[in-house]
């Protein structure tokens, strides 16, 4: 490969570089002209493309006129010296140079001027006196003559070389040769070939006029393909302007990191792409972890979102176990058409929930004890004015300490055997809630529960009595509108604490026994009923315990609920995400 062809290749390749690096420093930063920075994105785009494909298109032509004239006449160079060396060894010309024969070494250089389609053959003595030139009136004249050039490397030295000179002729491109007597051995004279530049000149406007039509074509081609890049670039950023990207790239993270639920999203590969500090805490991983670019799998073995980016199905609400703390986690695929791209997935404890579901439930339960109190004492008040006005004042008075020794019975039991002031609280709230529903609920007297583990979590523990004795209530009064009964006793005796609540309706069909602490199973008419004892099962499970089901012979059913007052290794559930 010769030098101007690696040249040629090292110019190109840089100024590709530099194109595209040009090309991004105007389209994609801040431009550095301002009337650029008002244009849209398109046509910044035109405008730029095209005017790098014009510089580039004329730099390279211009690059390939000079390429082509330096190796056009370097060709020709070589074939003067070729055609020089060929004639200066034909016996003919040695005679001829010998003899001093200007007559025959002038026909004999016309003729070979001829074949090989030169500008002129020049043969010279060894002092460089013409024998033989197409002017007869510079036979006889030094070579030297025109420009200066004696052949001193041809004559002296007895080698050939090339050289481009301005002579009678023209200017030309002129090969020159040693010729040799016979034995080799004495330089007798010289041979110069010359080759017209300026049809060297012509030959490269033909080329030239191919190559820029060529060009032309291209930058013409490259207008067309900008304008094709610049629509299909602006579609698939939703014909947003860079400016309008970065507002909401910095909205986008800024709504991330104010969110309170944990965020992570990963792309198809499985790698994580976006998360913000809520995750990072609720991971319980260290603020300067690097998330962004690591497997899913590395920071989350148990991770489920490679399954959800192969299924492509979201899931809602899912409660899982992660670090020692319930979650409740949604998942959700990322689409592009009908690719699937990512999923993302936001999660948060279970505890802000539950927060929130306690206060709720204190507040409901407190309204509940309040309303009941309030509908029984203002029926019993209104019975008690009735029997006075009527004179039956022994009915009245026994009325009334009928009420007060029920009531002080209770309170004295719950302050005797269940001193958790959360627990007794509800328990004292659904029985004046089944007191107004027209039922009763009787705590069987030898019930205690005085060793409540200070682990167990007593608003889940309150949660999930209530959802107990709110069920058996409502299957009572299904079956006994009036006058029903649901039956509670409590043991914390041995090991396990002990939970037996009895309705009196018309039980659970074998069918649906297993079925029944399933979410959002139900056979009430409401369809929100399923979601209490799924929520039942979930502590339970939690902590280590187990409920049992079973139907009564004369009618209704009996929750068991056992929990250790020792938390068993079943409650350290796998971790999972």
């Amino acid at each position: 490969m010769d030098k101007n062809r690696v040249l040629f290749i090292l110019f190109t390749g840089v100024l590709r570089y530099y194109q595209t690096l040009l090309t991004h420093k105007i389209i994609m930063s801040d431009a550095p002209l301002l009337v650029l920075r008002k244009l849209k994105l398109k046509t910044r785009m035109i405008l730029v493309l095209g005017l790098v494909s014009a510089i580039q298109t004329g730099l390279i032509g211009g690059f390939a006129w000079y390429y082509l004239s330096d190796s056009l006449d370097d060709e020709i160079g070589q074939r003067a010296l070729m055609v020089a060396k060929t004639i200066a060894a034909m016996p003919e010309i040695i005679t001829g140079v010998q003899n001093r024969d200007q007559a025959a070494l002038n026909a004999l250089g016309h003729k070979l001027a001829t074949t090989n389609e030169a500008l002129f053959i020049v043969i010279g003595d060894k002092n460089s006196i013409r024998l033989a030139h197409p002017n007869p009136d510079r036979l006889g004249h030094s070579m030297a003559d025109d420009d200066g050039d004696q052949g001193t490397i041809a004559l002296v030295e007895g080698l050939g070389y090339i050289d481009k000179a301005l002579g009678s002729l023209g200017l030309s491109m002129r090969g020159k040769a040693p010729i040799f007597d016979l034995t080799g051995e004495d330089i007798i004279g010289i041979v110069s070939v010359g080759y017209s530049l300026n049809q060297v000149r012509s030959t490269i406007a033909q080329y030239n006029l191919v190559l820029f039509s060529v060009m032309a074509l291209m930058l013409v081609g490259s207008v067309v393909a900008a304008i094709i890049i610049a629509g299909r670039f602006k579609r698939a950023i939703f014909g947003l302007e860079p400016e309008q990207i970065a507002r909401l790239f910095e909205e986008r993270d800024a709504t991330l990191q104010s969110v309170r639920e944990g965020i992570i999203a990963i792309n198809r590969e499985g790698i994580i792409t976006t998360f913000n500090r809520t995750a990072i805490e609720t991971l319980g991983l260290n603020p300067d972890t690097r998330l962004a670019g690591q497997p899913i799998t590395k920071v989350l073995p148990a991770s489920v979102l490679p399954a959800v980016l192969s299924s492509g199905q979201p899931e809602f609400d899912q409660e899982v176990w992660l670090n020692n703390r319930q979650m409740i986690v949604n998942r959700l695929p990322v689409k592009q058409g009908n690719e699937i791209i990512g999923v993302v997935s936001s999660f948060r404890p279970r505890d802000e929930l539950d927060q929130v579901s306690r206060q709720l439930t204190r507040i409901q339960q407190y309204a509940d004890t309040l309303r009941s109190q309030t509908h029984e004492y203002s029926n019993k008040l209104h019975t008690i004015a009735g029997l006075i006005q009527l004179g039956a004042t022994d009915e009245a008075l026994a009325l009334i300490g009928s009420e007060v020794s029920d009531h002080q019975a209770l309170i004295h039991l719950l302050l005797e055997s269940v001193p958790d002031p959360l627990l007794s609280g509800c328990l004292l709230g659904k029985y004046n809630r089944a007191r107004e529903m027209g039922l009763k609920l009787i705590i069987d007297p030898g019930s205690r529960m005085l060793e409540l583990p200070d682990t167990l979590p007593r608003d889940q523990l309150v949660t999930v009595i209530g959802n107990l004795i709110d069920n058996a209530m409502e299957a009572t009064r299904m079956q006994l509108p009036l006058g029903g009964e649901v039956h509670l006793s409590m043991s914390d005796l041995g090991h396990d604490l002990i939970f037996e609540v009895e309705d009196q309706g018309t039980g659970v069909a074998p069918e649906d026994q297993e079925r029944i602490f399933e979410k959002g199973f139900t056979s009430k008419a409401s369809n929100n009923h399923g979601i209490g004892l799924h929520l039942v099962r979930s502590f339970v499970d939690q902590w280590g315990g187990s409920i049992t089901l079973e139907n009564l012979t004369e009618g209704g059913s009996r929750f068991t609920l056992y929990l250790p007052k020792t938390p068993t290794q079943s409650m350290t559930v796998m971790e999972t995400h």
